[in-house]
């Protein structure tokens, strides 16, 4: 038997009982529905005798109307009441058991003699012996008949109610014995089922996944040697024949495996003296390309120097010699810069972050740069809201980043512009919060073609430039946790963005951390 006919099994064995206890819900539930009818049946056969009863008094109390003289009408009445007597009476025997029959003879005696007397009665007041007519109603109505029509209508209730409360809890009796007997049979069933149900799952199922674990455990602590027997014909024993088969594959791919890492070995051996060798050159490349770079940068000022140099050798007293020394003073000023900057991005700096304010920063600035914007006749426009966060970096990093960018737009404005230095609360991409920096110019742009390019070192589009200036911002931002992006359109200007990281908030009770002073900040000495 497959595994899912024994699933299917069990199954079927967990549901009939609860198939059976439905069954016999239902059976339960018609039969108490019957007892029900019948109560009602009964309770319908006392309503309709309380109308023959009301019908019969009502009768009776025609004749006394009739014999008092107050209702001329009442003689009119006489028929009509006897007619609803015989009505409600014969829909009352109508509903009757056979062994109630004899109370519907009783009670139909009782009318009948109600009916003598009041044709007797209503004869004598017609006849003008009215006190005859009330003594005989007094004494044949309400003294022998109403009484015993009473005490009649007193067994007849008591019979009802004794035959529908014996009858209901007849029923109901009966209903609940044999509901627990079937109760008590479906419980045996489901018992035996359930340990016949146990029993072939422990023996068909449980033992071999048991087994099969068992084997996938040793399996699993690596030896594939081990035997795995599959003996049951259903789903289990294909998976445990698929586990063998895998089984062996494995010992295969172990055996492969060993010999792959031995060649893999060598392999490696031999990347690494590929990678040494490919490190070295790439050295010896970058050396190179730097070198090129420097000599490339110094060989036009150091063939002016000496040009200048002779010429003041030859006319020492001339006054050409000490224009061309200023000039050499010039040039070796420019190698001076061209030196620290190739210093600056090649020598790591430390790294000290605090709290620091961005509008206090700039503020500290402004003496550095103040008289490159008058010579280049520059406006400056500040955009730094008091309300502004907080940021954790390091301020001398800092200063000097944004030293580097002013230095590039003034420089892209020599005939006059505007800078602008705007800053402005924004999160990063993690949610952290964070103040964006912006310095933006009036100068030409740059191309599209170059702007990609402008970041990497060495690469400038200036004679005069070291294309180190935006690298070194670039990384010193980088390494406070911040991000640097440029956007530019040829004609439009440059715009320049610092995303600097937040300030972590101070616990109540600690002060702030209190920024880097002016005179800690080579920038700000300068």
């Amino acid at each position: 038997m497959t595994f899912q006919r024994k699933l299917l099994l069990g199954f079927l064995l967990m549901v009939l009982p609860v198939l059976l206890v439905g069954a016999e819900a239902i059976r339960s539930n018609a039969l108490e529905r019957r007892a029900l009818e019948a109560l009602g049946r009964s309770l319908t056969r006392t309503r309709t005798y309380a109308e023959v009863e009301t019908a019969m008094f009502n009768q009776s109390e025609v004749v006394w109307r009739y014999l008092s003289g107050l209702d001329p009408t009442a003689r009119n009445e006489v028929r009509m009441s006897r007619e609803v007597v015989d009505y409600w009476l014969d829909r009352w025997t109508s509903e009757l058991r056979p062994d109630e029959r004899e109370l519907a003879d009783g009670v139909r005696t009782i009318q009948s003699q109600i009916v003598q007397v009041s044709d007797s009665v209503i004869k004598l007041a017609d006849a003008g012996q009215r006190e005859a007519a009330y003594v005989l109603a007094r004494r044949e109505l309400k003294a022998r008949l109403l009484p015993a029509l009473t005490e009649m209508n007193h067994e007849i209730y008591r019979r009802a109610r004794e035959y529908s409360v014996r009858f209901a809890f007849g029923n109901v009796e009966q209903i609940v014995e044999t509901e627990r007997r079937i109760l008590l049979a479906i419980l045996l069933v489901a018992a035996a089922a359930g340990l016949l149900t146990s029993f072939a799952i422990s023996r068909g199922l449980a033992r071999p996944i048991s087994q099969l674990r068992e084997a996938m455990a040793v399996v699993g602590g690596g030896n594939l040697d081990h035997p795995i027997e599959a003996r049951s014909r259903d789903e289990i024993g294909d998976l445990a024949r698929a586990f063998a088969g895998m089984t062996e594959k494995l010992r295969q791919s172990r055996a492969d495996m060993v010999r792959l890492n031995t060649e893999l070995e060598a392999k490696i051996s031999q990347l690494e003296r590929t990678q040494a060798q490919l490190v070295q050159s790439e050295k010896l490349a970058s050396i190179g390309e730097m070198a090129a770079a420097v000599a490339h940068g110094l060989r036009n000022p150091l063939a002016s120097l000496r040009a200048s140099a002779q010429l003041v050798q030859r006319h020492p007293e001339s006054a050409a010699a000490r224009e061309l020394l200023a000039s050499i003073v010039d040039e070796v000023d420019r190698l001076d810069r061209r030196v620290s900057h190739l210093l600056s991005f090649a020598r790591p700096a430390p790294f000290h972050a605090m709290r620091e304010s961005v509008a206090q920063l700039v503020e500290g600035l402004r003496p550095a740069f103040a008289q490159a914007l008058r010579e280049r006749r520059v406006e400056l426009a500040l955009e730094l809201p008091d309300d502004l966060p907080d940021v954790q970096v390091d301020p001398m990093q800092l200063e000097q980043a944004v030293l580097e960018i002013v230095s590039n737009a003034l420089d892209a404005m020599p005939e006059g512009g505007r800078l602008t230095i705007a800053a402005r609360p924004e999160a990063g991409p993690d949610g952290a919060g964070g103040v964006v920096l912006e310095i933006a110019d009036t100068g030409p742009g740059i191309a599209e073609s170059v702007l990609p390019s402008v970041c990497e070192p060495f690469f400038t589009t200036r004679p005069d430039g070291t294309g180190l200036g935006l690298a070194i911002a670039k990384r010193y931002v980088e390494q406070n946790g911040g991000r640097l992006e440029i956007a530019s359109r040829a004609g439009e200007g440059t715009r320049v963005g610092l995303w600097l990281p937040g300030a972590p908030a101070a616990e109540p009770g600690t002060p702030a951390a209190e920024t880097a002073p002016a005179s800690a900040s080579p920038a700000r000495s300068a």
